[in-house]
């Protein structure tokens, strides 16, 4: 039986709902980082992870998708591959917390903007994907901008390539991973839970935690970090199920225009001639690049309808 055509409209209205609440959470995400902004980055990291592990425990209860854990946790390669997304996600999740804080919320934005060119050149070197002309018109030109933010700055803008590179590799292994998302996630968080604990227990301990008395800002903030972090990626990849790839794609660069805007005109962050000139390469390659991925789509339509 196939699905209708309003059962797929639906379908389709629920993933763009899914999605885009996710991309807005993660553009207004900075105010948050910004409150934290006094709070060590690995204290942030370490909670964000444990206060996301009963979040992601109760959904899959909820959801029934429990019998995966086990078997990712008894399988070597999957239990290895989640080791390696794990790690990944905490060093992303890393850079970005430290660069809010120190007042680099610009480079993260240009981080996520260059994410899904840099996502491409990793399909094409590691999966053999080819590459078409347009693409690499994109990524040409966003080489462009980086190497002008190095002459500017004296040195890499390791923000934004950290960024980059870190999500890039963690999408690109997170493919790998024979389980679904949600199950993912929670496997994730629970591989990062055990050192994460620990650090805590030696923060209190050395009396270095912001994690205190329930009546504390900094507790509730803390305790706020498994929420702000599980609610959109679970959001997107529930999202990312009922939508096409090519929507998904240009959907991505909400949450970097939310964060360039907020850094810009709220956060006041200095934004010389030169940082314009780099962004405006970068935004030509991704108007370069979505029109590439709108072409395809359309020319896989037509070539469907012709073989029916």
């Amino acid at each position: 039986m196939t699905d209708t055509p309003n059962a797929q409209q639906n379908e389709s209205l629920r993933g763009f709902a899914f999605a885009g609440s996710a991309y807005l959470l993660w553009g207004f995400l900075p105010f948050y980082m910004k409150a934290v902004a006094h709070m060590p980055a690995a204290e942030v990291v370490a909670h964000r992870a444990l206060w996301s592990l009963p979040i992601a425990g109760f959904v899959l209860l909820w959801l029934g998708r429990t019998a995966d854990i086990k078997i990712a946790l008894t399988t070597p390669r999957m239990l290895g591959m989640a080791v390696v997304t794990a790690s990944l996600i905490s060093v992303n999740w890393g850079i970005y917390i430290w660069a809010i804080a120190v007042g680099r919320t610009v480079e993260a934005a240009l981080g996520y903007y260059i994410n899904p060119l840099f996502s491409v050149f990793l399909a094409a070197v590691f999966l053999g994907e080819r590459l078409g002309r347009a693409q690499i018109v994109a990524i040409g030109f966003a080489v462009v901008a980086v190497s002008i933010l190095t002459w500017e700055r004296g040195g890499l803008p390791w923000v934004s390539v950290g960024l980059a590179v870190t999500w890039g590799f963690y999408a690109m292994f997170k493919r790998s991973l024979p389980i679904g998302p949600n199950q993912g996630f929670f496997v994730e968080v629970l591989l990062i839970s055990v050192p994460a604990l620990g650090y805590i227990v030696w923060l209190t301990a050395s009396g270095n935690t912001h994690f205190g008395s329930l009546t504390g800002l900094d507790t509730w903030l803390l305790l706020a970090s498994g929420l702000v972090t599980a609610i959109p990626l679970m959001l997107y990849a529930n999202g990312a199920k009922l939508l096409k790839l090519s929507t998904i794609g240009m959907m991505q660069y909400i949450a970097p225009s939310i964060i360039f805007l907020v850094a810009v005109f709220i956060f006041r962050e200095p934004f010389t001639l030169t940082t314009f000139v780099a962004f405006l390469f970068i935004w030509a390659a991704l108007a370069i690049f979505t029109w590439s991925m709108l072409t395809q789509r359309k020319a896989g339509a037509i070539a469907a309808t012709s073989a029916r």
